[in-house]
C-alpha cells in the first residue's frame, strides 16, 4: 500500500511517499481503508519534534511511529475474530492519536479505540477534518474551562482548526462568543456564530478593557500574564500550546489567586472519553450544529506540500488529505 513515511524529525522533506506492507488486523482490531485524513498544526509540530519534551511520547531521537497522521475517515475492510461492534463495509471515522498511521491507504484500529460510525450527511474529507478541532475544543471548553450558559468567552485564533470548532461549540454551550482573527477571516468567524469579532491586526483584545469568563488561546499566540487583566475575577485562561511557561502558570494559579491558567493534553485523555466525544461530534454534525471549515485539499502524494502550507501559519480552518 502507499503511505507517507517519516523516519527523522525535520522539514517537510522528511515526509516520503513509499510502498509499505499492508497491515493485517489483530483479533481485536479493524482494518480501515482510509478515504481521507488531515494535516494539522499538531502534525507539523510532531514532524519537527517540538516542543522537545513531547519527544517523550513521540520518540526521543526520531519518530517512534514511521507513518504520521492521526485522523481518519474510511470504510472497514476487515475485522479481527474478536470484533463484534464493527463489520466489513461500515463507514467510520476516528483518531489514532500518538500511534499515527493515518497518512496511508490502510491502518488498523482497535475495536475499543477512538472509532465511531461516520456521520451520514458529510463526505469523508469533511468529517476527517472536524475530529481534531472538535475533540480538542470539547476538552478545553467543557472539561477544563467548565463553560456555562451566558458566560463571555473569547477564542483567540478563531479561524483555525481548533478555533473554528471552539466558536461553534461555545455557541452550542450557549455562551456569548468573541472571536479573534485577521481581517480576511472576519466574515468566516461571524458565519460560525461569533457574537463579536476582533481583528487582531487593528486591535489588541488585551487592551480593550473588556473582561471574559474564559479566554481560550487556540493558537498559542498569547500568555496568561498578557491576558490576566482581561479575565473576570474567577476567569480561566486556556491554551493548547504546551511549554514551560504555560505549565508554570498552571501550577502557580492552581495554588494562588482566583484567576486560573489551565493547560490540557486532549490527546492523552482516556480512550472512553474521546469515544464519547466522537459520538457527540457525530450528533452535532448530523444536526448541522457544527460545520466543517476546509481551506485546502491535497492528495496523499502531496502531504509534504500540505505541511509546508500549514507551516506558513496562515491556514484557515482545516486541511484535508484525500487517500482513496
Amino acid at each position: 500500500m502507499k503511505a507517507i513515511v517519516c523516519t527523522d524529525y525535520g522539514s517537510p522533506d522528511v515526509l516520503q511517499l513509499k510502498e509499505v506492507e499492508k497491515p493485517a488486523p489483530k483479533d481485536n482490531e479493524v482494518l480501515v481503508r482510509i478515504h481521507a485524513t488531515t494535516v494539522t498544526a499538531a502534525h507539523t509540530m510532531m514532524r519537527k519534534g517540538v516542543p522537545y519534551f513531547g519527544r517523550l511520547f513521540t520518540g526521543l531521537t526520531r519518530p517512534k511511529h514511521a507513518i504520521p497522521g492521526t485522523e481518519l475517515a474510511g470504510v472497514v475492510e476487515a475485522v479481527g475474530k474478536d470484533v463484534t461492534h464493527f463489520k466489513v463495509g461500515d463507514q467510520v471515522f476516528g483518531a489514532t492519536d500518538l500511534e499515527g498511521g493515518c497518512n496511508a491507504e490502510y491502518t488498523c484500529v482497535p475495536e475499543d479505540g477512538v472509532l465511531a460510525a461516520k456521520p451520514a450527511n458529510l463526505g469523508y474529507g469533511e468529517v476527517a477534518t472536524m475530529i481534531d478541532g472538535a475533540l480538542t475544543s470539547m476538552h478545553f471548553l467543557r472539561d477544563k474551562g467548565h463553560i456555562q450558559r451566558g458566560q463571555r468567552v473569547l477564542i483567540n485564533g478563531a479561524s483555525g482548526s481548533v478555533g473554528s470548532a471552539a466558536v461553534q461549540l461555545a455557541k452550542f454551550f450557549e455562551a456569548e462568543v468573541t472571536g479573534v482573527c485577521s481581517t480576511k477571516n472576519i466574515e468566516l468567524v461571524k458565519s460560525l456564530g461569533a457574537d463579536e469579532v476582533i481583528d487582531y491586526t487593528r486591535e489588541d483584545f488585551t487592551q480593550s478593557g473588556q473582561t471574559y469568563d474564559i479566554i481560550f488561546d487556540a493558537v498559542g499566540k498569547s500568555s496568561f500574564p498578557q491576558c490576566k487583566r482581561s479575565l473576570k475575577p474567577q476567569g480561566v485562561y486556556l491554551t493548547t500550546v504546551a511549554g514551560l511557561p504555560a505549565m508554570a502558570h498552571t501550577l502557580w494559579t492552581s495554588i494562588v489567586g482566583g484567576k486560573k491558567a489551565v493547560f490540557g493534553a486532549a490527546g492523552l485523555r482516556p480512550t472512553k472519553e474521546k469515544v464519547d466525544d466522537l459520538v457527540l461530534l457525530k450528533e452535532l454534525i448530523e444536526t448541522r450544529t457544527m460545520e466543517p471549515v476546509i481551506d485546502r485539499c491535497y492528495p496523499l502524494e502531496q502531504v509534504a506540500d500540505a505541511h509546508r502550507y500549514v507551516d506558513t501559519g496562515h491556514k484557515r480552518g482545516n486541511i484535508a488529505i484525500t487517500v482513496a
